[in-house]
């Protein structure tokens, strides 16, 4: 402890010998890396006055070929061009193309042969599955041939005559192509086959020649589709027909048309009773009626008559192993229908919890963004997927051939539901460029997962959210990472850069930098700003700080456009107590310091002579030094002291009386991403309080920082991020004194893990 001296205090500050030539600062604006402000994105966030995009309508009729695995196409387009530009062709995006056999995709597909390898893995090796669009014409609305040109995964129209704001273009297509198997070829949507009944299980999207983006950003978005940066598309309307074998239960995209015509009187009565439940599912179709419609194989063909308007994209799903339930879920006045359709492969975990997790999904979304605008939501169980479009979603999740299933299966299915769900959100209404920018719509619906998973079990095992659950990730060699704002196809560790560190970086956002009622504000607001329009990064982040008056630069760059981590340290601790300047009470404790200091060197001197010492002997050896020593108060020293004293102000004397504890703490930036600093200080009496200091305490020096602190009581112990929050890397530097965290290790075993696992498949 060290003693402070209360009085004046001269402070000088030099800059010698420091020059800067750049603007380094991480504090820096994000001016240069965000495009300007125009009359198309305000500066703000919002869309500008003439911010405009194109519309896509669809007409469709669809085949689904049970027997070849196919499905077959043909519709019309009609495209209308809002762009203040001229525009010479039109491009459509052929997203199955990405299966064709000479596809750029297999062409850049990596591999190697190991001594071992399963049929599986060597077939991935090998493809030799011909999936790829066949399109049989492109006409006008006049049925005469349109030139077209197909480069890999996009196609290019070339126009009779140049279409101009405000005008539409009409074309016809045809097409067909074969349906991959899912368990072999994998994908997003195809067929998943069941052996023991010789029956298909079909989850259907990108289907069809989609209409590409074209807008004020990149002009047309015609970047190839490689297999994982996903899809950019237009807004419009879709009137389609599906035709099936009879015997097969639809499910899609849109409202049904003909529900006279395709289910049973039955099966619309319940289909109304439905509605009408708002706390719990309707059976339309049971378990036992699914099982009996799995066991034939119906010859004739039905037709299923959608339509669905300001959408996307459209996707469904079709088979007759399907078992289907349904409710309603209320906004105002309307009454949304969250469904499902699953195999009996899917029981027991389906019908107790998929369409419930369904309602609780669009119920927690909408409190943080705004209410679901479509009539459905429907989830569809085909085993180890999960994938969204509007209004449907394909998902995993399946419990063992018994029926039983152990607690990560159920929460991996409740979680890929909500996940799922949530993208009609992001980016099925919310339209961001995932072709461009991954975690624009798997970043945000993967943090807005987190707050519904918390939602519906306080204690639910969420992988992703919790600031803890991205530090391996964040403290991983820098080979291994790539900024969040990297283009989709070039991300490395997907996953945990996509999907993991922007849902961190934003619920950190919300619970450390801004606080919930802040962050909630300007999220829904950039949520409904840019509802069924397509925003940019830029939006967003000039919308969070538009919307809530803070200065988020300095975040967005960190986490967004580094790979620099969480790394705080705490470097020393200095204690300080006022030097009240009494010299009655400073010599006593200096003479008591002293006589101990004195003892301890007694105790220790060997060589110390037993009996009197000379002085004790002759008195005549002794004067005034004797008998005062450096510790004896003298009336000038009172007075010296009672003058200082009243020299005080009242504020001054109240101060000095108060016996505080000063504590001079001083910070490192080992990792480099600047970040509020929490400390919890535990005192001698074993209370805790607990400080937040902003970001903004690096301005000045983002390397290091001292700060002074002051306390009644006497600190025992500092921790930097108790509650682990700031995802800091290191948390062997976050104390004082110093401490070491546990590191942890694993005993492998895998019969035991395997017993475990068992144990686990108790519930149903």
């Amino acid at each position: 402890m060290k003693r402070l001296l209360l009085g004046a205090l001269a402070l000088f500050i030099t800059n010698a010998g420091f020059a800067q030539y750049t603007n380094e600062s991480k504090f820096k604006q994000l001016k240069e890396e965000l495009p300007t402000p125009n009359v198309y994105r305000t500066g703000s966030g919002a869309p500008g006055p003439w911010y405009y995009q194109q519309q896509a309508d669809y007409t469709m009729e669809i085949t689904l070929d049970d027997n070849k695995q196919r499905i077959s196409g043909e519709g019309t387009v009609v495209y209308t061009n809002n762009s203040p530009d001229p525009l010479n062709y039109i491009w459509v995006q052929l997203d199955q193309n990405v299966r064709a056999k000479n596809s750029e995709t297999q062409q850049i597909k990596k591999g190697s042969i190991s001594d071992k390898m399963s049929y599986k893995s060597l077939e991935y090796l090998f493809y030799d599955f011909d999936g790829g669009f066949k399109i049989e014409h492109i006409v006008d609305e006049n049925g005469e041939k349109l030139p077209f040109y197909i480069n890999n995964t996009m196609m290019r129209i070339n126009l009779p005559k140049v279409l101009e704001k405000g005008e539409s273009f009409t074309f016809g297509m045809k097409w067909w192509y074969n349906i991959q198997d899912r368990a072999k070829y994998g994908g997003r949507s195809g067929l998943e086959y069941f052996e023991e009944e010789d029956n298909y299980l079909y989850t259907i999207a990108q289907f069809f020649p989609r209409m590409a983006v074209y807008n004020d950003v990149e002009g047309w978005q015609n970047k190839q589709f490689l297999g994982r940066g996903e899809f950019a598309l237009v807004f419009g309307n879709y009137d389609v027909k599906i035709t099936v074998p009879s015997d097969h239960v639809v499910g899609s995209t849109g409202t049904l048309q003909n529900a006279e015509e395709v289910l049973t009187k039955e099966q619309q009565n319940r289909l109304e009773e439905a509605r009408k439940s708002l706390d719990k599912p309707v059976m339309i179709i049971t378990e036992s009626e699914a099982k009996k419609a799995e066991k034939g194989k119906a010859k004739d063909i039905k037709t299923w008559h959608f339509k669905a308007e300001n959408v996307r994209d459209f996707a469904f799903a079709s088979s007759r192993k399907f078992i289907w339930d349904a409710m309603g879920v209320k906004f105002g006045d309307r009454t949304v229908m969250a469904m499902s359709y699953y195999p009996k492969e899917g029981n027991p975990l389906w019908e107790q919890y998929s369409t419930r997790v369904v309602a609780h999904t669009l119920k927690s979304y909408s409190k943080y963004t705004f209410d679901y605008p479509y009539p459905t939501a429907i989830s569809v169980h085909s085993d180890r997927i999960g994938m969204e479009y509007p209004m449907i979603c394909f998902n995993g999740g399946r419990p063992e051939a018994d029926g039983t299933y152990s607690a990560r299966t159920k929460h991996g299915m409740i979680s890929v539901i909500i996940h799922e769900v949530g993208h009609n959100y992001f980016p099925m209404i919310v339209n961001s460029d995932e072709r461009q920018w991954t975690w624009m719509d798997e970043g945000l619906n993967t943090f807005v997962q987190y707050l519904a998973e918390m939602e519906w079990d306080k204690d639910y095992p969420s992988r992703r959210g919790p600031a803890y659950k991205i530090v391996d990730y964040m403290k991983s060699q820098p080979t291994e990472q790539v900024p969040i704002m990297t283009n989709s196809e070039s991300i490395l560790q997907f996953g945990n850069n996509a999907y993991g560190k922007p849902a961190t970086a934003l619920n950190i956002l919300r619970e450390t930098v801004m606080g919930r009622e802040e962050f909630d504000y300007a999220f829904k607001e950039y949520s409904r700003r840019w509802m069924f329009k397509h925003p940019t990064p830029a939006d967003f982040f000039r919308t969070m700080e538009d919307a809530s008056a803070t200065d988020l630069d300095w975040f967005f760059r960190g986490w967004f456009y580094t790979t620099q981590h969480v790394d705080i340290s705490i470097d020393n601790m200095e204690h300080f107590q006022f030097d009240s300047q009494n010299p009655e009470a400073n010599s006593k404790a200096d003479r008591e310091k002293a006589s101990k200091q004195r003892f301890i060197g007694d105790m220790r001197n060997d060589t110390a002579l037993a009996g009197k010492t000379v002085v004790e002997q002759d008195e005549s050896m002794r004067d005034f030094y004797n008998d005062n020593d450096e510790f004896t108060v003298f009336e000038s020293d009172k007075k010296k002291y009672n003058d200082y004293i009243e020299s005080l102000s009242d504020d001054e004397k109240k101060l000095l009386n108060s016996g505080l504890n000063f504590y001079e703490i001083s910070f490192s930036n080992v990792g480099g991403l600047v970040m509020p600093v929490i400390l919890e200080f535990t005192f001698s009496d074993g209370s805790t309080e607990v400080q937040h200091m902003p970001a903004q305490i690096w301005l000045k020096n983002e390397d290091s920082f001292t700060k002074v602190f002051a306390f009644e009581k006497k600190v025992t112990k500092v921790e930097l991020d108790p509650f682990l929050e700031t995802a800091d890397t290191d948390r062997n530097n976050n104390y004082y004194p110093p401490q070491q965290e546990p590191s942890r290790f694993e005993l492998y075993k895998r019969q035991q893990r395997e017993s475990k696992n068992n144990m686990q498949k108790a519930g149903k």
